[in-house]
């Protein structure tokens, strides 16, 4: 079947340009024809070749190699001098799914006739706050974090995260297809509901300060800006508030409702957990490297004020409690999971003596079998929450 360039996706042949349709002109004498393999310029000579400058490359020095402010070449790969970040891309690609692959067929029963008013509620406000942040993930990662590095199997792994964010945003939007949910008010709410317009707020005012083109890291100033703000989308957007986020859909799975929902926020959840761990070992790597010192009364203050903007989000989406699910608990997790990823960052914990007030939820990351979608087996999940932190 011949490919129609002018619309790949018809199968018809492409109907030939009328000129081309019509005679062919007199052909020209063989002396003014440009033969086709003929370049517009000369083909170097001998001569030609040895005047060209000498390149003086050396070859690249894997202790040379950076984070950030690297000086080696770029589009050389190997030799490695972060093999973790190549194993990261190795086994995110082990989590190859869709959200086509998993039936949705009971949700739509679920949310029509067993869901309660509440738990509705709960349900569409989860989605409406995680459609906004992957894509403003997919963003932060292409546009502000991936160009900075400077070693390409960094930059090969946060490829293959903006292609997750991606395929995140693909999955909320399929469950809001699929459950039937009105598209554009669901989108909007972030515009016109305030709990959750200040959480994302609060997140691209930290995100923004980075996704400039001209930033300079060779500037301590900048550079402190630029690890601040890639510890908290490492540390808080991804390894918190996703963590912690996808909760009030488990906590309905556990009671056997939207279980498809919850098996897709699964696959997502483990997705987070490796950029999260990704995210804050390249952050301790950049302070390690150059060497960064970052003021200890601005790493509170950020983690108080992201621990503020989740307490109004939680105190909205969950202002009714559901069975088995409350603010509270929504809250005190938080905390719990956010002075861990406070401790693998190497900083204080902010917030002393929380417990973990979910303690279900470690189950979801760190459940080592799953569905095979192609086969009726069940078969190992290969990486995911098993991924050491430190």
């Amino acid at each position: 079947m011949n490919l129609n360039w002018d619309d790949p996706f018809s199968t018809a042949p492409a109907a030939k340009p009328e000129q081309e349709q019509s005679e062919p002109a007199a052909t020209a004498p063989a002396s003014n024809v440009q033969a086709a393999n003929e370049l517009d310029t000369p083909v170097p000579t001998k001569a030609s070749v040895s005047e060209l400058p000498p390149v003086n490359a050396k070859p690249v020095n894997v202790d040379d190699k950076r984070v950030v402010n690297g000086e080696t070449d770029i589009n050389q790969l190997a030799p490695f001098k972060y093999p973790w970040a190549w194993q990261f891309f190795l086994n995110a690609n082990k989590n190859h799914w869709t959200p086509l692959d998993i039936n949705m067929a009971q949700d739509v029963h679920d949310y029509r006739h067993k869901l309660t008013m509440e738990e509705r509620h709960v349900y569409e406000n989860v989605l409406s706050y995680l459609t906004t942040s992957d894509i403003l993930a997919m963003r932060n990662i292409g546009l502000a974090v991936m160009e900075k590095m400077a070693a390409p199997e960094l930059q090969i792994y946060q490829a293959r995260q903006v292609y997750e964010e991606s395929l995140h945003t693909w999955t909320y939007q399929h469950c809001i297809e699929t459950i039937g949910l009105d598209q554009a008010e669901i989108y909007n709410r972030y515009r016109v509901v305030p709990e959750i317009y200040q959480k994302i707020k609060f997140a691209n005012d930290r995100l923004n300060t980075v996704l400039r083109s001209d930033i300079d890291l060779r500037d301590r100033d900048e550079l402190e800006t630029f690890v601040m703000s890639y510890a908290f989308f490492a540390g808080i957007f991804e390894g918190a508030w996703f963590y912690n986020g996808f909760s009030p859909i488990f906590a309905l799975q556990r009671r056997g409702l939207m279980k498809g929902t919850a098996e897709q926020l699964q696959y997502i959840m483990r997705d987070e957990v490796m950029h999260a761990a990704f995210g804050i070992r390249v952050c301790k790597q950049i302070i390690k490297e150059e060497n960064v010192k970052l003021d200890p009364k601005k790493i509170q203050q950020m983690f108080e004020e992201a621990d503020a903007a989740e307490e109004i989000y939680s105190s909205y989406i969950l202002r009714d409690p559901i069975l088995g699910y409350s603010k509270e608990m929504h809250h005190g997790q938080f905390r719990y999971v956010v002075n861990r990823r406070a401790k693998q960052l190497g900083f204080a914990e902010p917030f002393p003596g929380a417990d973990a007030t979910l303690p279900w939820l470690e189950e979801q990351a760190n459940m080592r079998k799953e569905k095979n979608f192609f086969e009726t087996k069940v078969t190992e999940y290969q990486t995911g929450a098993g991924l050491k932190w430190d």
